[in-house]
């Protein structure tokens, strides 16, 4: 049913508070992100009930000033929760609780699990695998101010000797440090598993695009070929980014196939 005009945009009246103030403790002398330590504390309490679904949070102007964080600060930590999916802003309402607790780590594929799935040996052509300095705007894709350094990794998938996939991703560095053969014989999230990372959501944005002469060049298409992009942010168990992933795809040889469900009403 939808709401009436008279209803629709109106706060939930019984939609609990939570008093943070109280609850969250941030160090600044800690080498943890401010902002992190704040999304830490809030995941927490997410998952044990202490901020149930549907509760909402202050605004950010109070939130910062109770804390005595910089608005900014407590943004990037909202976001980095709504980002994980376990926090939802609403128009005329607020930031909201949209789960309670995680009942079990969300089950990540890669390109090369989903071929190995499809009963394909999939083969891997190593173009970069590095540590470099990292820029500000990477920092910002991994949401890690500060960071210093990052793993950059190139690769071409392939399969029954065809390029099916330019891939790039970036990692913080000491996460895990592949070797090029390992990064031909086994995928990217098989590696982080193998490193005792516990994968847990990602954010994915998919679209399209003309292939370039250096995409056509890569992937044996002619220029101006349709390609389907995605970049995808992936979070460990702990609300932190394990990697930022670009990589386009060949429209004549792969498809997204996307399962959706009802979302918070």
């Amino acid at each position: 049913m939808n709401p009436s005009p008279s209803s629709a945009g109106r706060p939930e009246r019984n939609a609990p508070t939570w008093d943070l103030a109280s609850e969250i403790v941030v160090d600044p002398a800690s080498p943890e992100p401010l902002y992190f330590q704040v999304a830490r504390q809030l995941r927490a309490a997410i998952e044990d009930g202490r901020l149930p679904a549907g509760a909402r949070l202050d605004n950010e102007v109070d939130m910062a000033a109770r804390l005595r964080l910089s608005r900014p600060t407590i943004r990037q930590a909202i976001q980095s929760l709504v980002n994980q999916g376990l926090l939802v802003r609403k128009r005329g309402v607020g930031t909201q609780v949209v789960r309670t607790k995680v009942t079990r780590p969300l089950r990540l594929s890669s390109l090369f699990d989903d071929l190995v799935g499809l009963g394909k040996q999939p083969e891997s052509v190593v173009l970069r695998n590095r540590v470099e300095p990292a820029t500000t705007e990477v920092g910002e894709l991994l949401e890690a101010p500060g960071l210093a350094r990052v793993r950059r990794i190139t690769r071409v998938r392939l399969v029954d000797g065809e390029p099916l996939a330019l891939m790039n991703n970036y990692l913080p560095d000491g996460i895990v440090d592949p070797a090029d053969d390992e990064l031909r014989d086994r995928g990217l999230y098989q590696l982080l598993r193998s490193a005792g990372v516990r994968l847990h959501a990602c954010q994915q944005h998919i679209g399209a695009r003309l292939a370039t002469e250096e995409d056509a060049d890569v992937l044996r298409e002619e220029p101006g070929a349709a390609l389907l992009t995605m970049q995808r942010t992936t979070y460990d168990d702990t609300g932190r980014v394990v990697e930022y992933g670009w990589h386009v795809y060949r429209a004549s040889r792969y498809s997204f196939n996307l399962s959706l469900t009802n979302g918070p009403q």
